[in-house]
């Protein structure tokens, strides 16, 4: 359970910083919807790193072992 909390963890923190930096490199001046805002943009990178980082499939891992 901690290495999925991990994962999912890293996710956000690494959508976070790339969607900083598209508002900060890429970022439009206000006229559009996401990344017109620093707070949105890092907050629609943290939602997409969160569900590339979602384990699709959760093994048991009692089964692995054996």
């Amino acid at each position: 359970m901690k290495r999925y909390l991990t994962r999912l963890s890293f996710g956000a923190i690494a959508g976070g910083v790339i969607g900083f930096s598209y508002y900060y490199f890429i970022g439009c001046e206000g006229s559009c919807p996401i990344t017109g805002s620093p707070y949105i943009s890092t907050a629609y990178g943290v939602l997409a790193g969160i569900l590339v980082a979602f384990p699709s499939k959760i093994k048991n891992e009692k089964s692995e072992t054996e």
